[in-house]
């Protein structure tokens, strides 16, 4: 079953309720006239889960493949992540670049496509005896905002702009027996490998900002959503900081969805864990 993108952006913006890309927002009131500019190094370390769908050679298979990796210190191979904003008056501008590296053996073929009938899907979980997946990828998001908020202590912003996600993943396999397909000649080997990489480009829109909860501590949120090369793709935040003179450390929770359809490489695909980060002012 499909739905519009329109109509998925109509219920997914709410359930967003929080976010990042800007992290945190400048401490100058919106209304200045003045340049002000920000830099947040950080790092997040998000668990995953979903469907990576192969396409191989006519008449070999298309394998399906379940990723559900929540032990992320023993899968991160690296990582390097940094927001920058510029802001004046009411308008804002924010980039937030992303690298992961992950090698995970908590992977499993769970369905092989032929091409040429139904899919053989009643793999049993004894059929993997042992499967190992890769995922590395660079994430930009670009965007301009505009304040409705008139008070440096909650800022609110409305944004839009573009995600970009670049993604290779690579899956090992062993099964306990080949598969056959549905016409003579096809079979999926108990032991191989695919790999396959996808260029994503989003349209977003969303929110951010952040309330004051008490002096110096603040409650910083993000939320977007958007579509495009990808049927549907979210994004949330929610944390907590506490500011200084030279600008602000953060504690939050933060939660990336992707998903296409038919026989494009992400399904379901979620990502979701803690992140920590500094931000300095200037």
């Amino acid at each position: 079953m499909t739905c519009r993108p329109m109509a998925r952006l109509a219920w997914a913006l709410p359930i967003a309720l929080a976010g990042m890309a800007g992290a945190v927002q400048a401490q100058t009131w919106p209304g200045t006239d003045k340049w002000t500019y920000s830099v947040t190094p950080y790092l997040w370390m998000p668990a995953f889960k979903g469907t990576l769908k192969y396409t191989r050679p006519p008449g070999t298979g298309n394998p399906d493949v379940s990723v559900d990796e929540r032990s992320v210190l023993d899968a991160l191979d690296a990582a390097f992540m940094l927001t920058g904003e510029a802001r004046r008056g009411r308008w804002s501008f924010y980039g937030d670049y992303v690298y992961l590296k992950f090698s995970t053996s908590k992977s499993a073929v769970r369905s092989v496509d032929f091409n040429a009938g139904p899919s053989n899907s009643s793999f049993a979980a004894t059929s993997n005896t042992g499967s190992d997946s890769t995922l590395k990828g660079n994430m930009l998001t670009l965007a301009g905002g505009y304040s409705l908020a008139q008070t440096a202590d909650s800022p609110f912003d409305l944004i839009g702009g573009l995600r970009y996600l670049g993604i290779t993943a690579e899956t090992s396999w062993n099964l306990s027996a080949a598969v056959a397909g549905p016409q003579l000649g096809q079979t999926f080997a108990a032991a191989g490998s695919a790999s396959r990489s996808k260029d994503l480009f989003d349209g977003i829109i969303g929110f951010r900002g952040r309330a004051k909860i008490a002096d110096r501590w603040y409650l910083p949120y993000y939320a977007d959503v958007g579509t495009g090369s990808s049927n549907l793709t979210w994004q949330a935040l929610a944390g907590i900081s506490y500011a200084f003179g030279w600008g602000e450390v953060a504690l939050a929770y933060r939660h990336l969805y992707y998903d296409q359809k038919g026989d494009n490489l992400m399904h379901d695909f979620k990502f979701s864990g803690p992140m920590v980060g500094a931000t300095f002012r200037f």
